[in-house]
């Protein structure tokens, strides 16, 4: 397979970054990207599971950047086609926050009804707040209750 340049992924060569923050002198953050085997499966469960867009001139079948509504709409999550496996205990992942157990469990039954799977995680502690899920392409992500987390922070 060919070499994917930037512009085949549906992403500008030189987008405008206006809104990313700086971190030092020349860096910026900008937004998680996960990696999929069906994008457009992917699309229609990230979208419905967090009240985002897919902005149309940043996608196509290799590439999709969700979007929160505003003006201009702001970037918030990448989707992009990779052959690679899932990775069973991934080394990074999204936290999703709600703020009461209960809020969690509505969630994550909501999540499961988008086509999410409960994950028989085995690296729990004892009494977690958080529990693990899996997109429709197996990616793990969690579901973390504030309330139980020391300071609210996870």
């Amino acid at each position: 397979m060919p070499a994917v340049r930037p512009s085949d992924l549906g992403r500008p060569l030189r987008p405008d970054v206006a809104w990313l923050p700086r971190l030092g002198s020349v860096l910026r953050l900008g937004f998680p990207v996960i990696g999929v085997n069906d994008v457009p499966r992917a699309v229609t469960f990230w979208t419905a599971a967090l009240g985002l867009a897919a902005a149309p001139e940043s996608q196509n079948r290799r590439w999709c950047t969700l979007v929160r509504a505003g003006d201009p709409p702001e970037p918030v999550l990448g989707l992009m086609y990779s052959e690679t496996p899932v990775q069973e205990h991934p080394r990074l992942h999204l936290d999703l926050m709600v703020d009461t157990e209960a809020e969690q469990r509505a969630e994550a039954e909501r999540l499961v009804a988008l086509g999410a799977r409960r994950v028989d995680w085995d690296s729990y502690p004892p009494d977690p707040d958080f529990v693990v899920l899996a997109d429709p392409d197996g990616n793990a992500f969690c579901i973390v209750d504030l309330s139980r987390s020391p300071a609210g922070i996870p």
